[in-house]
């Protein structure tokens, strides 16, 4: 409880998101994908096979490639440095809050917390996580995707400092925090399902005497609390990094007004499954990060149990 929650939840998290990193690069590149095709090609024009070297409905697995094929192997961790900070400050703070706020909400008793108070739990940890953290995330998602962009209009950031120096100086601070409602609210959806799912399904486990306390255990909760947080998160996930994305050249209109007029042009022009664009990704990488994160916390959590 206390400092050692934030620093057992950050260490997990920062192994967790390098981990699982090159994933998150593809999902990022895939949702963008008919963002590209759509500003490109005029809805009139007979629509071509490939856009900007990618197939229009390439997969994950064809998408790695293809990043790999035209901008080397380490694109694939482009932006990880923006990613390292992002999981110190956003995910330390979520993680280390949840922590403190289910120790004093937990049944004296029972030791448990009702399924109800670890929602209510994971929606306030990760919504003043994300606040803390949206430049980290802002930057990630511009360093993650400038490989798809024409080499002339690419950003070239050097790293992640750089980045948010830039949009601070080109862009004015309120740059920052482009997007930050909506990575609030897709932060508190994904600390509420993930965590409390994690909780919940552990303690169904070793209730009903399934499994011990062990690897097993943890692996199998934390597997099913990433796909609980990759459905429920990815509509919001795919709005949010079309608006951080998007160009705002000075004197134009830009290309949304809000997570709600991108959520509505994005479903207009591409129909209801566009917000579950990238699903394949999310799922393959939410779940790898979920067991990654989780299994990392338990085994610091004994590491650290001594001090």
């Amino acid at each position: 409880m206390g400092v050692k929650g934030f620093v057992e939840g950050g260490i997990a998290s920062i192994v967790a998101g390098c981990t699982t990193h090159p994933l998150d690069l593809i999902k990022v590149r895939m949702q963008l994908q008919a963002l590209a095709f759509h500003s490109q090609f005029p809805a009139t024009a007979a629509p071509p096979t490939t856009i900007l070297g990618l197939q229009r409905r390439a997969g994950p697995i064809s998408v790695g490639v293809r990043i790999v094929q035209s901008e080397g192997v380490a694109a694939l961790f482009s932006g990880v440095s923006a990613t390292v900070l992002r999981q110190t400050l956003y995910s330390t703070t979520r993680m280390g809050l949840y922590d403190v706020l289910k120790h004093k909400w937990a049944d004296p008793d029972a030791g448990n917390m009702p399924l109800i108070r670890k929602i209510a739990a994971g929606l306030i940890a990760g919504g003043i996580g994300a606040a803390i953290g949206n430049p980290a995330d802002v930057a990630m998602v511009r360093m993650q995707a400038d490989g798809r962009l024409p080499a002339a209009q690419r950003r070239g950031y050097k790293g992640v400092f750089d980045a948010i120096m830039r949009m601070s100086s080109e862009e004015g601070i309120a740059s920052l925090w482009r997007g930050s409602a909506l990575t609030v609210n897709r932060a508190m959806i994904v600390t509420a399902s993930q965590l409390a799912s994690y909780d919940q399904f552990k303690e169904m486990i070793l209730a009903k005497g399934l499994m011990k306390d062990g690897l097993g255990t943890h692996v199998t909760a934390s597997f099913a609390a990433g796909f609980v947080a990759a459905v429920a998160s990815n509509p919001v996930d795919v709005i949010k990094t079309r608006v951080m994305n998007m160009k705002v050249e000075a004197g134009a209109t830009p290309p949304y007004n809000g997570a709600l007029d991108c959520a509505l042009k994005t479903v207009r022009a591409e129909g209801p499954m566009a917000l579950y664009k990238g699903f394949v990704p999310t799922i393959s990488r939410q779940g790898p990060f979920t067991v990654v994160l989780f299994v990392t916390l338990e085994q610091v959590r004994k590491l650290l149990k001594e001090f």
